[in-house]
């Protein structure tokens, strides 16, 4: 059985802000498999660090991966997959689900919290990610407006009243 080992961490400018998540994959070895930075946009630090164990999940399957273990310096991420804590925060509860369902396709999976000192290299690369996002506003005024999209454009069901250069980030909900 293949096994490896994830170093993952996840944080946000703000609360909600400027947000990112970082990966190092190792095999059982220690040798680096793969490394991941990415932003996920405006969120929370508890999405990103959710993001960054949702990639180091994917990322371990990619990898024929099938007993991987997790160490992450997030407490409530740690204790919230051990079932110790309740995941009570309705934006965290599809993450949640969505990591069990890929946790119980593994043959072997455990979550371990570690101080921030041996989390690093997850911390290096999840900052990475929220510094390439630096051109995002980190504080925005979220609303919800709902468009059609029609000939490649999408077109507001009601009038806007944005001044120009407003940034919008988009979510699409696909039938």
């Amino acid at each position: 059985m293949k096994c490896g080992q994830a170093y993952v961490d996840g944080g946000s400018r703000g609360n909600p802000g400027v947000a990112g998540y970082g990966v190092l994959l190792l095999d059982e070895d220690g040798q680096v498999l793969a490394s991941v930075s990415e932003g996920i946009g405006i969120g929370t630090n508890n999405v990103a660090e959710y993001s960054a164990l949702l990639a180091a999940l994917r990322l371990a399957q990619s990898h024929g991966i099938r007993a991987l273990q997790v160490l992450a310096d997030s407490e409530l991420l740690v204790k919230q997959i051990q079932g110790l804590y309740q995941v009570r925060h309705p934006g965290l509860k599809p993450l949640f689900q969505q990591a069990q369902s890929l946790i119980r396709d593994l043959d072997s999976f455990s979550i371990t919290h570690i101080p921030r000192e041996q989390n690093r290299e997850a911390d290096r690369l999840a900052n990475l990610a929220m510094d390439r996002s630096k051109g995002v506003p980190q504080k925005t005024s979220l609303r919800r407006v709902r468009a059609v999209f029609q000939n490649g454009v999408f077109r507001p069901e009601d009038p806007l009243d944005l001044p120009e250069n407003t940034r919008c980030f988009l979510e699409v909900i696909l039938p």
